[in-house]
């Protein structure tokens, strides 16, 4: 079985591009995040079940958008949930607002609105039965509020299946950019001890029997970290892992399994 997870990002330019890489994949699963709105009218279009829902909503250079989360599955769902998540962006500082208000007036950044979910579908796979399949994005903002989200996600999962979760988790784990986790409120040893959330995460993926089938991999340049992830349940075995280098208009690589 064949697993893609991809955040193609909202203000994607090449459409065109990422549309034809998702349409001309090998996927049984494939798992997007920060989906232009006008984007699902052409994921509607391919022969697989789709589900969708709001990633959040956002104001960019003076425009508000929904993006969208969007599992497509070659497989039938049978049920789908779609989850609340805080519009709150983690954010007690004084420091840390200022830095994102003023990363949101310059345009590199989106100020979010709220209208936050993430979602997972029941998969029937044939050999295999029933699959939960979770389409996640843990926020930037903070360390705290990547790890409460997280946790919730843990406990609110279906676990009556094995689990595929995917999505970007937002792990920051190269000295050159964990300084953003003290702009943004952090601790300083949160910038200093630049592994020490990545070792965190590892060690609850193990607690709960979710395997990191790209563990060490980069799939963002500019980070130099693991954004993207795909966990999977450890009753499967994983035959083949990577990290697509054509990005398609998207500053996150594409990733790709198969178990």
């Amino acid at each position: 079985m064949n697993i893609y997870s991809w955040n193609m990002k909202f203000c994607n330019r090449e459409l065109d591009r990422a549309f034809a890489f998702i349409a001309q994949s090998d996927f049984d699963i494939f798992c997007l995040q920060e989906v232009p709105e006008e984007f699902l009218g052409r994921l509607n279009t391919l022969s697989c079940s789709i589900i969708s829902a709001p990633d959040v909503t956002q104001s960019f250079r003076g425009t508000v958008s929904t993006a969208y989360l969007a599992i497509l599955s070659r497989y039938p769902i049978q049920n789908t949930t779609v989850h609340d998540l805080p519009s709150h962006t983690f954010l007690p500082s004084t420091r840390g607002r200022i830095f994102a208000r003023s990363m949101c007036a310059t345009g590199l950044w989106s100020k979010w609105l709220g209208n936050r979910h993430w979602i997972e579908a029941a998969v029937s796979v044939p050999k295999l039965g029933m699959i939960t399949v979770c389409d996640l994005r843990l926020p930037l903002m903070s360390i705290e509020g990547r790890t409460e989200e997280f946790e919730t996600i843990l406990a609110t999962r279906n676990k009556n299946y094995p689990t595929i979760m995917c999505g970007d988790f937002n792990i920051l784990e190269k000295p050159h950019i964990t300084t953003l986790n003290w702009l943004l409120g952090g601790r300083v040893r949160d910038m200093l001890f630049y592994r020490r959330e990545r070792n965190h995460f590892e060690k609850r993926f193990a607690t709960h029997k979710l395997l990191n089938a790209l563990h060490g991999k980069i799939t963002h340049n500019l980070s130099r970290s693991q954004l993207d992830h795909i966990l999977i349940s450890n009753l499967f075995s994983i035959k083949n892992a990577e990290v697509i280098s054509d990005r398609a208009g998207s500053d996150h690589c594409p990733i790709h399994i198969k178990i």
